[in-house]
């Protein structure tokens, strides 16, 4: 399994793995309405150009090297709060689930989090979506919860979970 750094010319790419991961995780939790809402205003080309731009925002596609196939991306931010870095999307295709890369995305993440000074790791996950399990098993906990106004009279009603590395074993 590789990481590279995602550029603009990828952004066709990471809508494509979006929506089939999304098309997965979310079928059972978000309406058809909300999840086309969702993926049309956080993947557009323009959101994810502009993300891009921002020196600290992050995306690296993640790339199954024994087949070539590109199983996900992750995109997270250095620095968006004091010493915190907020993993702000982490996806996976469902071929990909169950064979470590999620681990693997975690503990490279833990890596470029360190490497910049950063000591904690948020991240928001759905109530109802079973990836909270999984974050737990690495690690995170829940620290708070919220239901977010996205607009178009849709919400996000999410756990706000963290990972602080002080708390990690080498």
């Amino acid at each position: 399994m590789k990481l590279t750094r995602a550029t603009e010319k990828d952004i066709p790419l990471i809508q494509d793995l979006a929506r089939k991961s999304w098309e997965h995780a979310y079928a059972e939790i978000l309406s058809a309405e909300q999840m086309e809402y969702m993926l049309f205003t956080m993947y557009s080309m323009e959101e994810i150009a502009a993300q891009l731009q921002l020196p600290l925002y992050h995306y690296y596609l993640i790339k199954d090297e024994s087949d070539s196939s590109y199983g996900g991306f992750v995109g997270y931010e250095n620095g968006y709060e004091e010493k915190t870095t907020k993993l702000h999307r982490i996806y996976l295709v469902p071929e990909s689930k169950g064979k470590g890369v999620g681990k693997y995305v975690l503990g490279f993440l833990k890596e470029k989090t360190a490497e910049y000074g950063d000591r904690r790791i948020i991240l928001n996950v759905n109530k109802y979506n079973p990836a909270r399990n999984f974050y737990e098993s690495q690690g995170f906990r829940i620290y708070d919860k919220g239901v977010f106004d996205i607009g178009n009279g849709f919400v996000m009603d999410d756990y706000l979970m963290e990972f602080c590395l002080e708390n990690q074993e080498n």
